[in-house]
C-alpha cells in the first residue's frame, strides 16, 4: 500500500558526468553554450573505509584541499565522523548541527532502569520531535504519569508492559515486544514496567511532538502527592488520613518491583469499557515491503489509528545501497539510527548544504522540503526510524519528478540525452 523508496547497490566505480553524457547513443542532449558552469567531477565519496583502516591517521584533506593535523585531536570521533572532518566539495554555507548521539546525552540513573534524553537544548534545529531512551529492568517501573505532549514508542529490545486510562474513563493493558509502538496522546496517563518473557526488561525508544520536550517536566503521581496535604488526599479518597503516612515525599520516577503476572491475571474490569483505537501496535508483526536496495514499512494513523500526531517509516538499507534523493513536503524528520554506518547530506537551499555520517544510537534531524538521502557506508545492513509529527506519511521522490516532468524540461535543466531522461522510473522504485 505504502512505498518508500531505496537506490539499488551503487556500482564500485561510477563514471563521471560527462562520460555519461557522452555514453547514449540516442538523443543527445542539444550542444548549447552553457549559462552556468558545469559542476565539478572532483570524487566525493566518503571515507569512512580510509579513516577505519588499521593504522589509519584521519586528515581534514581531500585532493589538494586542507591538511593534517598538527595538533591534539580526538581521533575516535573522526573515524566516526569522516564526511565532517573531510567533507565533500559539494558542501557548502552553514547549517546547523543535525547530529546528536545518546552516547553524549545525561544520562538519568535510577534503580531499577535509567534514562537520557534529546532535545532542543542538545540540537537546536529539532524543534518539533524530541526523544527519550530508556531502560527498564524486569519488573521495574516508570511511575505513573503524564505529559503536555502526544508519546510515541518504538521497543528496541525486551518487552514492557503499558497500561493506561483515556478521559472517558475507558482502560487499556497490553504487553508490547520488540518493533512494536504505542502512543499516549497529550495528557492520557499511563505506566510501563519490564518484563522478564523475552530479556532481563526492556529499553525503548520514546519520541514526543515538541522539541522543547523534557523528562524533567513529567506529571509524576508521586511528584503530585508529595505536593497536596495528607488531609486534602484523605477527603478525596475518603479514607482515614493515617493511611497516607508512607506515600514517598518525592518523585519516585523508576523504581524497582516485581514481574507482574500474566496480562490476563492483571487486566482491570472497567464499567466504561477498553478505549475504542487501542494505545499499542504489533508493528512487528507487519511484513515489510522488500526493494531493490533495503526494505520498508510504514505505521501511521491509516494503520495505527490513535497515533495522529507521530507516524514512523522503518528503513532497511543493504550494503553499497542508498535512500534515494528525496524530501518530505511539510513536516521535519527525526531519525534515529538502529543499526549500520551511514551518511546523509541535507540541502538547505540557497546554495547551502551539509554531510554527517551516523551510527547506532544517533538521531538525524531534517526541516521540512530538505532535499537529502542515507548512504550505507559499511558491511552491514543500515537499518533507521523515519519519525514525523503528523497524521500521514508523505515524501517526494526526485527520480519520480523528473520522470513525471516534460523530458525536454529535465533536458534542459540538466543537459541530458532524452533517453536517459525517458527511462527514468515513473513510480517510486529502485534504479541502478
Amino acid at each position: 500500500m505504502y512505498s518508500l523508496l531505496l537506490l539499488a547497490a551503487l556500482p564500485l566505480a561510477l563514471a563521471s558526468p560527462r562520460e555519461v553524457r557522452q555514453a547514449s547513443t540516442t538523443a543527445s542532449a542539444p550542444a548549447t553554450t552553457p549559462t552556468a558552469p558545469y559542476a565539478s567531477d572532483d570524487p566525493n565519496d566518503s571515507f569512512y573505509d580510509q579513516f577505519n583502516a588499521p593504522g589509519a591517521v584521519p586528515a581534514p584533506q581531500r585532493g589538494s584541499t586542507g591538511g593534517n593535523i598538527l595538533g591534539p585531536d580526538n581521533k575516535p570521533l573522526d573515524m566516526q565522523n569522516p564526511d565532517v572532518l573531510a567533507p565533500p566539495s559539494t558542501d557548502e554555507g552553514d547549517l546547523d548541527n543535525s547530529k546528536w548521539p545518546f552516547a553524549l546525552s545525561h544520562n538519568r540513573l535510577q534503580k531499577g532502569g535509567w534514562a537520557r534524553q534529546q532535545n532542543v537544548h542538545d540540537m537546536p534545529i529539532a524543534t518539533a520531535l524530541a526523544g527519550v531512551d530508556m531502560r527498564l529492568e524486569a519488573g521495574a517501573i516508570r511511575e505513573l504519569h503524564w505529559h503536555t505532549s502526544a508519546e510515541w514508542s518504538y521497543v528496541i529490545a525486551g518487552s514492557c508492559r503499558i497500561s493506561s486510562v483515556d478521559q472517558l474513563g475507558r482502560n487499556y493493558i497490553a504487553d508490547i515486544y520488540p518493533g512494536d509502538l504505542w502512543y499516549f496522546p497529550a495528557g492520557i496517563p499511563h505506566y510501563l514496567q519490564g518484563l522478564n518473557d523475552t530479556a532481563d526488561g526492556c529499553e525503548f525508544l520514546l519520541v514526543f511532538d515538541s522539541g522543547e520536550f523534557s523528562e524533567e517536566d513529567t506529571f509524576l503521581l508521586t511528584d503530585w502527592l508529595a505536593h497536596v496535604p495528607k488531609e486534602v488526599i484523605a477527603k478525596n479518597f475518603q479514607v482515614d488520613i493515617s493511611l497516607f503516612d508512607h506515600i514517598p515525599a518525592q518523585e519516585l520516577y523508576i523504581f524497582p518491583s516485581v514481574v507482574p503476572p500474566p496480562l490476563a491475571q492483571t487486566a482491570v474490569d472497567d464499567p466504561n469499557g477498553n478505549v475504542p483505537d487501542a494505545f499499542s501496535y504489533a508493528f512487528s508483526q507487519v511484513p515489510a515491503t522488500p526493494l531493490r536496495g533495503g526494505s520498508v514499512k510504514i505505521a501511521d494513523s491509516r494503520t495505527f489509528k490513535i497515533a495522529t500526531n507521530i507516524i514512523v517509516a522503518e528503513v532497511t538499507i543493504n550494503p553499497g545501497a542508498m535512500r534515494e534523493l528525496h524530501w518530505h513536503p511539510t513536516q521535519p524528520e527525526w531519525t534515529y539510527f538502529l543499526s549500520g554506518e551511514s551518511r546523509l547530506t541535507s540541502f538547505a537551499a540557497s546554495a547551502t548544504a551539509r554531510t554527517f555520517n551516523y551510527q547506532a544510537g544517533d538521531i538525524a534531524y531534517i526541516p521540512p522540503a530538505y532535499g537529502h538521502y542515507i548512504e550505507n557506508l559499511g558491511n552491514t545492513t543500515v537499518k533507521y526510524l523515519e519519525i514525523f509529527n503528523t497524521d500521514i506519511y508523505q515524501d517526494i521522490s526526485l527520480t519520480q519528478w523528473l520522470a513525471l516532468t516534460p523530458p525536454e524540461i529535465v533536458q534542459a535543466h540538466l543537459k541530458l540525452p532524452l533517453d536517459v531522461i525517458q527511462a527514468f522510473n515513473t513510480s517510486k522504485g529502485t534504479v541502478v
